[in-house]
C-alpha cells in the first residue's frame, strides 16, 4: 500500500509520512501523539483503540492508515473543549465508571457515536452499543449509570 501523507484528524487536516500498512492506532499514538486510545488486544475485541471514522466506532489496532482515506477519524482528545470537559466524560467522572482507565477512552467514543445517533437510547440500546467493549475491571452498571447520565444531561444531543 502506498504512503499516507494526509489524515482528517479531530476536525483538521495534519500532514504525516506514514506506510500504508500501518495501523491506525500506531500512526495516532507515535507520530500525532494522541494516546487516548489504547492497545489492549491488538484484534478488535476489547474496545481499547476505539476511535471514530465518519462517526461510526472502529478498532484503530486493525485499521490501516491506509484504508482511511479522507474520512474523519476523531478520537477522545477531541470531546475536551476549551478546558471543558465533554458531559460524558463527566458522567464517567460522577459515576466512577472507571477504575484503572484502560478501557475508558474506547467506552466514551463508543458511547459518544451512540448519543450522536440516539438522544435518549434505551438501556438495551446502550448495551448494544457498548459490546465490544471490555472493561476488566467490570464496571458495566456504572457505565450504564454514566451513559444514560450524560444522555440525559444532553437533552438536545451531542455537542
Amino acid at each position: 500500500m502506498p504512503k499516507v501523507t494526509e489524515l482528517h484528524v479531530n476536525g483538521k487536516a495534519v500532514r504525516i509520512d506514514a506506510d500504508g500498512e500501518r495501523t491506525l492506532l500506531s500512526v495516532l499514538r507515535d507520530d500525532l501523539g494522541l494516546t487516548g486510545a489504547k492497545y489492549g488486544c491488538g484484534e478488535a475485541q476489547c474496545g481499547a483503540c476505539t476511535v471514530l471514522i465518519d462517526g461510526n466506532p472502529a478498532r484503530s489496532c486493525v485499521t490501516t492508515v491506509g484504508s482511511v482515506g479522507r474520512r474523519n477519524v476523531t478520537t477522545i482528545e477531541s470531546l475536551e473543549q476549551n478546558g471543558k470537559l465533554h458531559p460524558l466524560q463527566e458522567a464517567f467522572l460522577k459515576f466512577d465508571a472507571l477504575q484503572c482507565g484502560y478501557c475508558t477512552s474506547g467506552m466514551i467514543m463508543s458511547a459518544y457515536a451512540l448519543l450522536q445517533r440516539r438522544e435518549n437510547p434505551s438501556d438495551n440500546e446502550i448495551i448494544r452499543a457498548m459490546n465490544g467493549n471490555i472493561c476488566r475491571c467490570g464496571v458495566y452498571r456504572r457505565i450504564l449509570d454514566a451513559i444514560r447520565e450524560a444522555a440525559r444531561t444532553l437533552q438536545g444531543g451531542v455537542r
